[in-house]
């Protein structure tokens, strides 16, 4: 038996043109004349859905008048879809703003139909929206519960779900609107008397959709849909509702774009190692270009949570040369995502993971050259061997894997110590003796800091090792010590 979990957004149109519509003040949606939406503030002065403009100013005159915006709402309805796409790869968009989400092969993952309709409705509100959220055995039937007002949108079994739909009322069905009046004529209210009716004479009188409709929600015909295709590339813009004046407060307009952002790397099995947040300022004549924020981790990821916080950390530190006006999120390299790797014992505060995401995060409040590791670069000489790279990030080219017949000392001096010679061998502290050499390094001469030296490893009576270098200046002969050997 199959899951679905019907995603209705009652308030998308309010929402979607006007973010922070739960503020205080009372805000409605118009379309030709007519309310479409309002905010609660608006409903509770008076204002309903159908009322014109003249109605509204006259109950509401402190009301602020919104015009519909069908391309904004359907771009939040995809941006929604889009996230959503992390809990299951078979979203659908349904009729009258809504979404249907197939998790039948989902719940084992999830931890369950219950623990998986909160993390989708948890989603749905972090993206801004005000969800209500039906589940039930066919597509149609979730849909209808979860557009109706009462508490128990939840149905695992068909018999219970008939028990359920029986008793909502039939005008939840769109297509039954038009013919309200002869429904409410014939004392026909809820579905379940709907269907008592002689199924040829409802056909003749209404429509071969309205049948159709109730056999999908009963269980009795097929649903086919189209599946919401995640792009192949990621780049998600957001227009905030008002200016922003400080970086900090963009964080909660760029998490609903990182969300959306997990949930595309999820459907295409990805993860990413670079991402850039465009930071948009004044167009046109006074335009001002975009800020850029590029984050680049040292292990890829396609959670959300552990970006939100590099990128808090990020905004903390940044002074905005202009208010923003709007948000763009790319995604600038992915790789494949890989499967976490089963332990024997494994120890959640050691794993590699956590070693990135401590080293990403240090780099986010202290900056790149903040925050070194010890690299090679393929080199001879050994002040150029050795280096020190910013930890996050990815590896440089540079970086090499040490020769197998190098023996390199385990402490290296900043700056070689020039020795003291005696009957041609170097002395330092005691007569030393030779162990291994000689090793000729000659480079350098393609950057104008040629070297020409002879190295040893010399042994004194402690039994200490040390890497000497022989090195001819002019007409002399100068030793000089590199390196301690553990």
């Amino acid at each position: 038996m199959r899951t679905w979990i019907s995603v209705h957004l009652p308030l998308l149109s309010l929402e979607a043109i006007r973010p922070n519509w739960s503020e205080p003040g009372r805000h409605v949606i118009v379309e030709r004349g007519r309310v479409v939406a309002a905010s609660m503030a608006a409903v509770q002065a008076g204002v309903r859905p159908g009322m014109r403009n003249g109605s509204v100013q006259a109950i509401c005159p402190d009301a602020v008048l919104h015009e519909h915006d069908a391309a904004r709402e359907q771009e939040a309805l995809a941006g929604i879809a889009l996230a959503l796409l992390q809990y299951t790869p078979e979203v659908a968009l349904a009729g009258a703003g809504g979404l249907l989400l197939d998790v039948s092969a989902s719940l084992r993952v999830f931890g369950g139909r219950l623990a998986l309709a909160r993390m989708v409705r948890a989603s749905v509100r972090m993206l801004g929206f005000t969800p209500q959220l039906g589940m039930a055995p066919t597509a149609q039937g979730a849909w209808l519960l979860a557009r109706h007002a009462g508490r128990r949108r939840r149905v695992v079994r068909m018999k219970s779900l008939a028990y359920r739909l029986d008793a909502l009322p039939c005008l939840l069905l769109p297509a039954l609107l038009p013919y309200e009046e002869w429904l409410a004529g014939i004392g026909c209210r809820s579905f379940g008397q709907l269907r008592k009716l002689p199924r040829a004479g409802l056909q003749r009188r209404t429509d071969a959709a309205v049948l159709e409709a109730l056999d999908r929600a009963y269980g009795e015909a097929p649903e086919l849909f189209d599946w919401v295709p995640a792009p192949k590339h990621f780049s998600a813009r957001l227009e905030l509702p008002d200016r922003i004046e400080h970086a900090e407060a963009a964080l909660f307009a760029a998490r609903r774009l990182l969300l959306q952002m997990s949930g595309w790397l999820v459907a295409q099995q990805l993860a990413v190692s670079r991402i850039l947040l465009q930071l948009e300022h004044e167009r046109g004549r006074c335009a001002i270009e975009p800020t850029p924020v590029e984050i680049a981790l040292a292990a890829p990821v396609w959670r959300e949570d552990h970006l939100i916080r590099l990128l808090k950390e990020r905004l903390a530190r940044m002074a905005l040369r202009a208010p923003l006006i709007g948000l763009r999120l790319e995604a600038l390299q992915v790789t494949e995502m890989l499967p976490p790797t089963d332990a024997l014992f494994p120890d959640p505060a050691n794993t590699p993971e956590e070693f990135h995401r401590l080293l990403e995060l240090l780099v986010s409040r202290l900056g790149e050259q903040s925050v070194l590791m010890p690299s090679l670069r393929a080199d001879h000489r050994p002040e150029v061997s050795n280096a020190w790279v910013p930890a996050a990030g990815p590896s440089p080219r540079s970086r090499c894997a040490t020769p197998a017949f190098a023996e390199r000392p385990f402490w290296m001096l900043e700056q070689p110590i020039e020795l003291m010679v005696r009957e041609h061998r170097p002395v330092f502290r005691s007569p030393l003796r030779l162990v291994r050499g000689p090793e000729r390094i000659e480079c350098g001469w393609w950057d104008g800091a040629l070297v020409v030296r002879d190295y040893f490893i010399y042994q004194e009576d402690s039994s200490t090792c040390y890497w000497l270098y022989r090195e001819r200046i002019g007409e002399e002969v100068h030793w000089f010590l590199q390196g301690f050997f553990a």
